[in-house]
């Protein structure tokens, strides 16, 4: 078992339209998370924490920041063999396509799979929050004499209808998948005994599911077997379903926090209990940390704020008299006097500009503000008639019921939201 003989393939995702309007401008991947990371940083510091060092991250819609971040952050020494490098779409002798899904991304890139140092692929989602030793992973695949394994969390029935569910046997190798079965019914068709689950070192409490993670180990020679052998364009729906049918396909059982940061709900609410002081997933890991840009920002200036359960990034400047409650701040933030900032996923600016962020006694509750944008004095950004969508817009939106500040963004002093904004008013404009 050799992990240097890992190649990882983290997907970069695609339109991304159910996180739209933080996916306006950037892929999923390039969101920023917890004030100064990108989601993209997970994957790819799972990768490291790992040992696997060789790492291609497969894109296609508006990359151009991702490829930035990416370029800029990760860098290893001449010695170590490692390298993260971008697989764009991209037309050449053998495709004038882009990617059709996640299954034809990776079969346009083949080529680099049947490098003779390369064991086993690993096959990562960009758009996930986790910590994993994927040697754990690998140690499951090769003492099992699996395939292919996948790793999966265990579930109850209220996640199921949001998740693919395995069905297993007392191996642990997987015999049956149904994807986000909507009945008990159902969801009896694929349940795991308790029991078994608790034989395997990990409390049930009760749940009887297995839910797929989205995250591959292969066989190199498996995977372009089923990759030439069939025209499939994606993993979870076509290849896994059947490899299961046709292949050694086992269980790595995982038992920690996971998050499938898919739509502006989750990822609201998925950095808000990041801000908490017991927070589900600890950022602050020696052993594995999560890395990302080196930025060499300023320390934080806080001028007789209230500061309470909240992540305060680097290069902020906060104002006298300032309430920050359940929040999370990005970086080079600029808050102004009294502001109220409760409840709240500040994502901070690329520069420093007093033309920025969130002016004198204006209020963000229960919102997203996305970068760049110019919050004037006494405005109130907040979904105060209890939309759950609203019109889109340039300036505001509700999406999941969650108020959204689009990227540079201007609001007008004094400004807030008016009941012509809802979806279905007879003006909708903004």
């Amino acid at each position: 078992m050799d992990v240097k003989k890992v190649l990882a393939l983290v997907l970069g995702g695609g339109r991304g339209t159910r996180l739209f309007p933080l996916t306006r401008d950037r892929s999923k991947p390039a969101v920023p998370l917890a004030g100064k990371y990108r989601i993209i940083d997970v994957p790819l510091s799972n990768c490291i924490n790992s040992g696997v060092q060789r790492i291609y991250v497969l894109t296609q819609f508006n990359s151009v920041s991702l490829h930035r971040h990416i370029r800029r952050t990760y860098t290893f020494d001449h010695f170590s063999g490692g390298f993260v490098e971008i697989l764009a779409a991209q037309q050449t002798l053998d495709t004038s396509t882009w990617y059709q899904g996640t299954a034809d991304a990776v079969r346009q890139h083949l080529r680099l799979l049947q490098q003779a140092d390369v064991e086993h692929v690993l096959i990562l989602s960009g758009d996930q929050l986790y910590r994993m030793n994927y040697a754990d992973m690998l140690s499951t695949h090769v003492n099992t004499g699996a395939d292919v394994t996948i790793a999966g969390i265990p579930v109850g029935r209220e996640a199921a209808s949001a998740l693919g569910i395995m069905r297993l046997n007392e191996s642990g190798r997987v015999e049956g998948f149904l994807e986000k079965p909507k009945t008990n019914q159902e969801a009896d068709l694929v349940k795991t005994d308790p029991a078994w689950i608790d034989r395997q070192g990990v409390p049930s409490n009760g749940r009887d599911l297995v839910a797929s993670m989205g995250i591959y180990l292969f066989n190199r020679e498996c995977l372009v077997d089923l990759l030439m052998k069939t025209d499939y364009q994606d993993f979870g729906k076509e290849v896994f379903p059947a490899a299961i049918r046709a292949k050694n396909v086992q269980l790595h059982l995982f038992d920690d926090y996971w998050e499938d940061i898919g739509t502006i709900r989750s990822y609201y609410q998925c950095n808000i209990d990041l801000a908490s002081p017991e927070p589900p997933f600890v950022l602050a890991n020696a052993k594995a940390p999560i890395y990302s840009r080196a930025r060499f920002l300023p320390p934080s200036r806080i001028d007789g704020a209230s500061i309470r359960k909240s992540l305060i990034s680097d290069g902020c400047l906060i104002g006298q008299g300032a309430v920050i409650e359940n929040s999370v701040i990005g970086l080079r933030c600029r808050i102004g006097d009294n502001a109220v900032i409760r409840n709240a996923v500040i994502l901070g600016n690329d520069y420093y500009d007093n033309n920025v962020g969130i002016g004198d006694n204006a209020t963000v509750e229960n919102a997203i503000v996305d970068k760049n944008a110019c919050i004037g004095a006494r405005a109130r950004i907040v979904n105060e008639h209890d939309w759950d969508a609203t019109a889109e817009s340039d300036t505001f939106m509700v999406r999941d019921g969650v108020a959204i500040v689009p990227k540079n963004a201007v609001i007008p002093e004094g400004w807030q939201p008016d009941p012509s904004l809802a979806v279905g008013s007879e003006d909708s404009s903004v």
